[in-house]
């Protein structure tokens, strides 16, 4: 018998994030003013897109159906600012990036709502 409630796993796009280059929204704004002109992802679905987004973003729905070809037509070697709302399919957006050799990454920790709107 255990003593004690189970141990509580942590959720894997925690796991993934931690091999990520994370940044808080001071640094991501900062790196995102000098970003070339599509380099700056944001992975949430259109709607979310539509209603709110970040100055020279384009969007890139993770949960579409085009996402793989839209990742397969990025350049491997350029540096991408990747966002979301809350950071966890931005997380995963980055995982399938880097799998696919897109490896230079910078991820916005915690999403937009990291930033106080």
């Amino acid at each position: 018998m255990s003593s004690g409630p189970p141990a509580c796993p942590i959720p894997r796009w925690q796991i993934l994030k931690q091999e990520l280059v994370n940044v808080g929204p001071a640094e991501f704004d900062k790196l995102r003013a000098t970003a070339p002109a599509g380099t700056v992802l944001d992975v949430r679905a259109p709607t979310e897109f539509e209603t709110y987004h970040l100055e020279g973003a384009v969007n890139m729905n993770y949960l579409g159906p085009d996402f793989l070809e839209e990742m397969e037509r990025l350049d491997p070697d350029t540096q991408y600012l990747v966002y979301c709302r809350s950071g966890r399919r931005s997380v995963r957006a980055c995982t399938l990036m880097r799998n696919a050799g897109i490896t230079k990454l910078i991820h916005l920790d915690g999403g937009i709502n990291a930033y106080e709107l």
